[in-house]
């Protein structure tokens, strides 16, 4: 009997990620190209820059009015985006 090392594709990729150490910097690649998505036009202008560390997103905005309107709606801005990357990958944002 023949035993087979088939994997899915995604399961291959998740694997190379994490031996890399470099998932993190993917989550952010990926929220970075689906913000504008995500938030809308309005607030992807307004969005200078976003990094991710130990689950906690920076978002830098050149608004202060916006990133007072935004801190409130927190909590579901992190569901929002933990939903559109198909996993956890947001426990706080830091909005500068």
């Amino acid at each position: 009997m023949k035993t087979s090392n088939e994997q899915p594709v995604k399961n291959v990729i998740d694997d190379l990620l994490n031996l890399y150490g470099i998932r993190e910097k993917y989550n952010e690649y990926k929220i970075n190209y689906k913000w504008e998505e995500m938030m809308g036009k309005m607030i992807a202008k307004h969005t200078v820059r976003i990094y991710l560390s130990k689950k906690v997103m920076y978002i830098n905005l050149d608004s202060a009015a916006l990133r007072q309107e935004l801190s409130f709606a927190k909590t579901k801005i992190i569901e929002k985006l933990n939903k559109a990357m198909g996993e956890h990958v947001v426990d706080e944002i830091v909005f500068k």
